[in-house]
């Protein structure tokens, strides 16, 4: 993983960011890259991950924050929190939920992952957005995943939840136009996370496994993802709303033969 200690974009000095999912590989390089690019941070993740946060930055600069984003409560604290550190401008909704039980899910199981992972994101944005109207706009960045677009293996309720993401993003960037707030979405691809690791237990296991589908042979790393959401919330994005920015090392393009594993298995025997 490279971090990127240049970044002096000045789209962000003295802003105010939402970061949510903020203790993950993803969350800890954008929220450290907002903070290198002169932004205040509300970070927030569970109690038990939160210790993550800590020494990425100066106490005022960085407010880390503790609590389920399921719970209504929270959510009204982290918005009232940013807003007491000067307005809402920014806003990232990373925060996520893999747990996927499939066709077996109950219904608590159901409410759970929607809560954590669409409906935290639904009502962080309708407790910002009055914030932003008063600033004069702002930029909404909700990390999706392929997983959105694409059926997988022992897969049910993340990549439903991550498809209803998508139409989140899409509607909400037109209601909110008038407003000056863009709304986007970024899709990573299979990416190194705590998460991955707890699966394949290695880099070099999950590369190998990335390889068969994005055209990088690998998979990304989390300041790669954290590039393409500093990208949306800046002014350099000030033409993009509505958007989805796969960055995916070419999964999503990719046809149904992949990278060439089945003519590896079945070769074509004949060709003009």
């Amino acid at each position: 993983m490279t971090v990127n200690e240049n970044r002096t974009d000045g789209d962000f000095i003295g802003k105010v960011a939402i970061v949510t999912g903020a203790a993950s590989l993803i969350g800890v390089e954008t929220v450290g890259q907002l903070l290198r690019a002169g932004a205040i941070v509300v970070a927030c993740d569970t109690e038990a991950n939160s210790h993550h946060l800590t020494n990425l930055g100066d106490e005022g600069q960085l407010i880390v924050l503790a609590g389920n984003v399921a719970e209504d409560e929270f959510i009204t604290h982290v918005v009232d929190v940013a807003q007491q550190h000067g307005g809402v401008e920014l806003l990232v909704a990373a925060a996520a939920s893999f747990a996927d039980p499939g066709v077996d899910a109950s219904w608590e199981d159901w409410r759970y992952i929607l809560d954590v992972n669409v409906i935290s994101v639904a009502r962080l944005i309708s407790g910002c957005v009055p914030h932003m109207k008063v600033r004069g706009g702002g930029a909404i960045v909700i990390v999706s995943s392929i997983s959105g677009h694409r059926s997988q293996p022992g897969r049910l309720l993340y990549p439903t939840t991550k498809a209803a993401l998508l139409g989140l993003s899409r509607n909400s960037a037109q209601w909110l136009a008038a407003d000056k707030i863009r709304v986007n979405a970024v899709l990573p691809g299979f990416t190194w996370s705590r998460n991955i690791e707890r699966r394949y237990g290695s880099r070099e296991r999950a590369d190998t496994y990335a390889a068969e589908f994005q055209y990088w042979g690998r998979m990304a790393d989390p300041d790669e993802i954290a590039d393409a959401i500093m990208f949306l919330l800046s002014d350099r994005a000030s033409f993009i709303t509505g958007a989805e920015l796969n960055v995916d090392g070419g999964y999503l393009g990719a046809g149904p033969e992949a990278n060439g594993q089945a003519l590896e298995k079945v070769p074509v025997i004949w060709s003009p």
